[in-house]
């Protein structure tokens, strides 16, 4: 499992998450430390003295955290969540551990810190054989497969052997990178940063495809991507990650997961993954075989056929119904994942009017949605004339050439110049249309001062 992140040190990707905060537990009845407050009765471990020892040594355990949803992200109150905050939750009760996330930004950042010491552990890394070398890995308590990304007006990608001679990007120091290298010498392999990157490359077509873990992929609105088949035979199972040379934190680990609750475990995956993990699509002939049975009845019986038609109207409604409710659900789903997200984001139609914006969005430009919604940033007072107008033709001049954006600038606002990572993207329709931007900021300063 590899980390989705936003692009450089922004926040970011498009749209969504769920801010959920998850507090279950057990109490750590053979331990002599205190059980940590409002953690529930559970499962229980029982520790060596070099391992209590240990607990009594090391207060706390440094957690390498890159944000991947559902796996683990910041809520709009700058709190970890997600599935691996709840497991580490649950260890904690347990345990005695106690775990403090320090962010980072890309996955080779997250290896950096690990390898030089500055961390203990990490809850999102994929096992391979060059991470082995610096790193001990757990119990598996779960796991996902990889799926193929290409554009949505390319061959569905179904295997490596397809990307002969083809560009794949992938982000640096992927779990499969080895692998395919020693594997598939005749792919070009291209590294960058994050996978927000690699899907930019991918849609502007300077690459062919990427690879995503499967949960991660079904996350994000394709736009002019499409989720091909699944990589085969590299199903890539959850572990926590541990530095080596701390056999006792990792033997403390694999004790809490070996006596976890399945229960507990299975509850706390539904409550993440439910409705995200990607699934076959239903065979149509089910429908076709009921259709040739009504058609059959139909004409047998023709004096019933208004009946039947009428059973067949009322069903037609009840899917329709069941449809706009699902697209309720996704567009709450959707609103709710935006609000999530620390950095402000905003998206603007093919004229610059302003369709949707996140709550970081208007603390930043000190305004509500209300107010600024359907407007250009030239007929608002949120900022500077020159800047807003400098901003404007930028978003115009983009929309003309639909490529993506990103730079790192100085930036006039209300409150004085900021230095800023600036991000804008193109995002089209399930035609194919495009329909405007996404883009967003974050305030370097700000995050370095915060580090």
């Amino acid at each position: 499992m590899l980390f989705f992140r936003g692009f450089k040190p922004a926040a970011c990707w498009m749209f969504l998450i769920a801010a959920l905060s998850f507090a279950h537990g057990a109490a750590a009845a053979q331990l002599t430390t205190a059980e940590p407050k409002g953690a529930r009765v559970g499962a229980t471990i029982e520790l060596d003295a070099d391992e209590l020892a240990w607990l009594a040594e090391h207060p706390q355990v440094i957690v390498a955290s890159v944000q991947y949803p559902l796996y683990l992200f910041k809520d709009e109150h700058g709190r970890w969540s997600g599935l691996n905050n709840d497991l580490l939750n649950h260890i904690t009760a347990m345990t005695g551990l106690r775990f403090v996330h320090e962010e980072s930004f890309s996955t080779d950042q997250m290896l950096g810190r690990l390898e030089s010491g500055e961390a203990d552990m990490s809850t999102t890394l994929a096992m391979n054989d060059d991470r082995k070398t610096f790193l001990d890995f757990s119990h598996a308590f779960g796991g996902a497969g990889w799926v193929f990304v290409g554009r949505a007006d390319a061959p569905v990608v179904r295997s490596l052997d397809q990307l002969t001679e083809k560009v794949l990007v992938l982000p640096a120091r992927h779990a499969l990178e080895d692998t395919i290298r020693r594997d598939y010498p005749a792919i070009e392999l291209r590294s960058v940063k994050t996978y927000a990157e690699a899907r930019a490359l991918v849609e502007s077509g300077d690459a062919y495809a990427t690879i995503e873990n499967e949960i991660g992929a079904q996350l994000y609105p394709l736009g002019q991507l499409k989720v091909g088949r699944a990589v085969e035979g590299k199903w890539e199972a959850d572990h926590l990650a541990v530095r080596q040379g701390q056999p006792l934190l990792l033997s403390i680990l694999n004790k809490a997961l070996e006596a976890f609750p399945a229960a507990e475990l299975r509850a706390i995956r539904l409550k993440w993954l439910r409705g995200v993990a990607p699934v076959e699509p239903a065979s149509r002939w089910p429908q076709m075989s009921q259709w040739f049975c009504w058609g059959m009845f139909v004409i047998s019986l023709f004096g019933l056929l208004s009946l039947l038609w009428n059973r067949r109207l009322a069903a037609l409604i009840k899917q329709r119904t069941v449809a706009e409710k699902n697209l309720g659900d996704q567009l709450s789903f959707q609103n709710a994942l935006m609000d999530a997200m620390p950095d402000p984001m905003f998206v603007r139609d093919l004229e610059g009017r302003l369709i949707m914006c996140n709550k970081s969005y208007e603390e930043g430009l000190g305004t509500r949605f209300d107010q600024i919604q359907g407007r250009q940033l030239i007929e608002l007072d949120v900022l500077p004339k020159a800047t807003a107008a400098l901003l404007h033709a930028e978003f115009m001049a983009q929309l003309e050439n639909r490529k993506p954006r990103f730079s790192e600038r100085k930036l006039m606002f209300n409150n004085g110049v900021r230095d800023i990572y600036q991000w804008t993207v193109p995002f089209y329709g399930a035609d194919g249309q495009l329909r405007g931007l996404l883009g967003g900021w974050t305030d370097i300063g700000r995050r370095t001062t915060s580090m």
